[in-house]
């Protein structure tokens, strides 16, 4: 059972999108190897791609592909391979977003903070979630605005902190290393969501960091 968070306390609840409100971080797993193959890439490059991918956790793709353009196709930087890896992933992943399954409380724990303002906060493009959730009719949740790449969630955090948008006390919902340093660092309280994480030794870092973790949301609402 995670420690006892009282969700009626808060004045802005901050929402990480893969693992946490959809079940989507196999999902990009998966769409960042075949865009290595798609475009290419050898076997061993598409897993050296995903690898990253899952180190870096909810860091904005546009830093992964240029890391896997210079590091790992050991290439020159052009702006033309950077956009077609882009494009390619895009086309890849607008699909299977639209297919991955929505966290089943998601609304039970909109119900239970009704007296808090919401806001999506993603690793993801900000772009592309702007067009996927209205189409999966989740936009109305997050009243504050969808936010995501290629600008990094501490800097979303510093600006809205700074311009009023986010209202303390605040909770950050994650499932990353960075979305705990992120929301942390930025003095918001976090919770770690454990049943969709991709993050590699998470239960060691969560005990040697103190973090309050819970299963998925169904043990936020109670």
């Amino acid at each position: 059972m995670p420690k006892q968070i009282d969700l009626a306390k808060y004045k802005t609840i901050v929402l990480d999108c893969d693992g946490v409100v959809l079940n989507s971080n196999q999902t990009k797993v998966d769409a960042y190897y075949n865009t290595a193959k798609r475009t290419g890439g050898t076997d061993a490059q598409a897993q050296a791609f995903v690898d990253y991918h899952i180190k870096l956790g909810s860091i904005p793709r546009n830093d992964k592909i240029r890391y896997y353009i210079t590091e790992i196709l050991k290439q020159p930087f052009t702006d033309a391979l950077f956009q077609k890896l882009m494009d390619t992933f895009t086309v890849i992943l607008d699909e299977t977003l639209m297919q991955c399954e929505v966290a089943p409380a998601l609304n039970a724990l909109k119900q239970k903070t009704a007296q808090a303002k919401w806001m999506l906060m993603s690793g993801g493009d900000q772009e592309e979630l702007r067009k996927i959730f209205p189409r999966r009719g989740l936009d109305h949740l997050f009243e504050l605005g969808i936010y995501g790449g290629p600008t990094k969630k501490n800097e979303h955090l510093a600006r809205m902190i700074a311009d009023g948008t986010i209202q303390f006390p605040a909770l950050f919902i994650g499932d990353s290393r960075f979305d705990h340093q992120a929301s942390t660092g930025a003095g918001l309280d976090f919770v770690f969501l454990s049943d969709w994480t991709d993050m590699p030794g998470w239960q060691s870092y969560c005990a040697e960091h103190d973090v309050t973790v819970a299963a998925h949301m169904h043990a936020l609402v109670g």
